[in-house]
This record gives structure tokens, sequence and C-alpha cells, in this order.
């Protein structure tokens, strides 16, 4: 399978094979815009928001041709591989990370600098969001949406049912409950047990334990003093300490799986990004009746975003252009950005939204995304894939096995020393 490690050795005749032979005769009626879309959102809130921009598209005139590929990684490798065979979609999803970065420097994405400019995304849109879809200059991806990685997620039904009357303060607070929902027959943490979701976790006991500038110290900075102390040591003890919490069933769920758990009030909490309120609306529930939604701990616990964006793969045929712009214009919309936030979870990227239409959860994430001070990357927007795919590795066998803490902190600060 083609990776962005070998895009290098592409580039020299891509150009030549994705600009099609020009037609016969020039066609006398307009044709409608054709966008052929690879993505992965399958799961029932995800199928849900998409077509809303689907559908979006289609108002604007476009035809809309859906790819659905489940899961991120499978999905990025189809649209790579289409890209450099010569055969590219008209868009692809993407997150907000380094994970395209090869792709942009390997000249293999449109820039959106037009409407970039029109819509003042270096004033508007938040920094970490920037620093990945912006290189050298140039912007090369639309976002359509901000989520936020590491939302506690729990049962109101679960709360009442263990005894648990507010929500935690602090990691001692957290175990606390977790104590409660065990001894009330419930599972503590809905988990599914995926190197990713484990990165979440993790992520999540750092920002809240370690606060911002532990946080950024280990990922962006990747400082080997940071990673090697005893603070960092003491978040990957939480981190352990919270598998005896997890039940049996975990090992390769998936995280629409975990969080139905949350629903059906089997769990108590579960911890993963915003994209799962998108799981709670479809099953019909309301935030602040049948589930609640924390941030962090605290007020000043770090808000970590990354969000999904679109992406144009290069291509000079006019018709394909045409169809990438109506594209970009529809998700960069605010009713869109509004209506499909409503369903997937998230946010909207854009601040002139009329939020009054979105729920509990989301109207605690605009509030908190205007203090600039708690934003932060995911760890995905600082480390390279390489990067982090070697953290999450020491992380799952952390999680496993019985790796002493001791080997897991040095693994760890060695795969983020270059």
């Amino acid at each position: 399978m083609f990776t962005v490690r070998t895009l290098a050795t592409a580039c020299a005749w891509l150009a030549a094979a994705m600009t099609p032979a020009a037609p016969a005769h020039a066609a006398s009626v307009p044709v409608a815009p054709r966008a052929e879309v690879i993505h992965w959102w399958t799961s029932g809130g995800e199928s849900a928001a998409v077509k809303q921009v689907a559908q979006a598209y289609r108002n604007a005139g476009g035809v809309w041709i859906d790819t659905a590929i489940a899961g991120g990684d499978q999905s990025r490798a189809v649209t790579i591989n289409r890209i450099v065979g010569g055969n590219p979609p008209t868009a692809a999803q993407f997150n907000t990370s380094k994970q395209f970065l090869d792709v942009i420097e390997a000249g293999m994405l449109n820039n959106v600098d037009g409407i970039a400019r029109a819509q003042n995304w270096d004033q508007m849109l938040p920094t970490p969001i920037i620093d990945v879809i912006k290189v050298q200059g140039h912007y090369y991806a639309v976002p359509l949406n901000i989520h936020m990685q590491t939302w506690f997620w729990y049962s109101k039904a679960a709360f009442q049912k263990a005894g648990i009357t507010k929500e935690p303060g602090s990691m001692a607070e957290f175990f606390v409950a977790l104590d409660k929902l065990k001894a009330a027959g419930i599972i503590p943490l809905a988990h599914g047990g995926q190197s990713w979701q484990e990165t979440v976790l993790f992520s999540a006991i750092l920002a809240n334990m370690g606060g911002k500038e532990l946080y950024l110290k280990a990922m962006r900075d990747r400082d080997q003093a940071t990673l090697l102390s005893p603070q960092f040591r003491n978040v990957l003890l939480a981190f352990k300490r919270l598998k005896s919490y997890v039940d049996a069933g975990a090992p390769g769920r998936n995280w629409n799986d975990a969080t139905a758990l949350v629903i059906a009030g089997r769990a108590g909490f579960q911890v993963m990004g915003d994209w799962a309120k998108g799981e709670f609306t479809n099953a019909g529930q309301i935030a602040g009746q049948h589930y609640g939604c924390m941030a962090g701990f605290t007020p000043s616990t770090p808000y970590l975003i990354q969000g999904d964006v679109f992406v144009f793969p290069r291509t000079d045929n006019s018709g394909a252009v045409r169809a990438q712009q109506l594209l970009a214009n529809v998700v960069s919309q605010p009713d869109l950005q509004v209506g499909f936030s409503k369903l997937k979870g998230s946010i909207p990227v854009r601040t002139d939204v009329n939020a009054a239409e979105l729920d509990l959860c989301a109207q605690k994430g605009i509030e908190i995304m205007k203090d600039r001070a708690r934003q932060a990357g995911v760890t995905e927007v600082y480390l390279t894939p390489d990067q982090n795919g070697a953290m999450q590795d020491v992380l799952t066998a952390y999680w496993n096995t019985n790796m002493p803490v001791e080997r897991a902190q040095k693994s760890i600060a060695n795969a983020l020393k270059y």
C-alpha cells in the first residue's frame, strides 16, 4: 500500500497523470459540477451529519458522489493512493494535523487562498488549526468544524444509580466517582481498546493533571526534562490506574460502541472527542437531561482541539476545479456549519454563526473557545505521524501489559526525542 513516505518518488509524473485530456468538442450546455468526496463519516451521527453537506452541495447546483470508507487511516490511505495513481477524488476529508503535510510538500493539493482571504482566516481561525492547514504562506484545507478531543461524557442514569451527586472537579474526585460506579455494578469507564483511543485517554489525563504548561512542554516542545519528570510519571500512573475501571469487553471495541454503553446507562463515563455527542443526538438523548459533558475538571484545563477539513487534490481540469471551488464555498457557510455540528457533535469553526440552535455541550465549547489561553492542539497537531505513532505504540503496550512505568516513560521520551 502506498504511504506518505513514498510521495516524493511519485511527484515527477503526477502532474501529467492528474490532467485529463481535453474533450473532442466543447459542450454547449453547462455541466453541473461533480464532486466525488472521500470521507470516513460512517457511524450513525456522522452519517447524518455528512448528509447535510451533501444536500447543501446539491442545493448549490452540484452533484455529490459519496465515497465513504470506514476508519480514518484507511480512508486517508485510499485518498493518497488514488492521488498518486492519477485518479484523485474531487475532495477528501482529513483532520487538522500533520497527517497531510507530506502531501502538501509534494505539491499534490490545490490551495484555497482565495476563500481564506475572503473570510479573513488569519484572524478568524484558532492558531492550532492555522498552524497545520497553512503551509509556507498558503492555505491547503477548508475547515468545517472544531472538535475537542478529550471530553468526559457521563450517564445521568448511571450517576443516579451510583449515588454521584456532582461532576468530579479533580483526578482524585474522578477516581472516587469511578469507585462508586463499580460498586453499583456499572462499568465505570467505557473504553474502546484501540491504540488511538488510548492516546485520547492519555491526552485527557495529561491535560487535566498537568495543565497547559506541562501538556505543551511534553507534546509540542518534546522537552526531555519534562518527559522524564516525576510529574509526567504521575500522569502515566494515573492513566494506567484507569485500566482497572474498564470492562473485559473493551479490547478492539469501536468508539461509538463504547458511547452506546453510556447511552444505555450500562457505563458511567467515556473519555472521547465531541463527535461522540452525535451518537447521543442520534439516539434521541438530550444534553443535561440524559447525559452530561465535561471539558475538564477545572476552568483552566486546556481545550485540545482538532477538526475536520476538506482537501482538494491538485488538478488543472476546469470542471474539477469548479467543483472544488463550489464545495469549498458550501462548507464554509455559517448555516451549513451549524447544521453539520448539530448532528456531528462539533462546533462551527466560524465565529460569526448563530449558536442558539446548538446544544448545552456545544455552547460550553463555544464559550471556552473565546478564551485563547485555553486553546491547544491535539497530539497530532504537534507531532509527526511517525512520532505520534511511536508514542501511541508505547501507550498501548503500557496499557495492555505489565510494562513498568519507568520503561514506558523512557520509551516515550526516546520516541519524541527527534
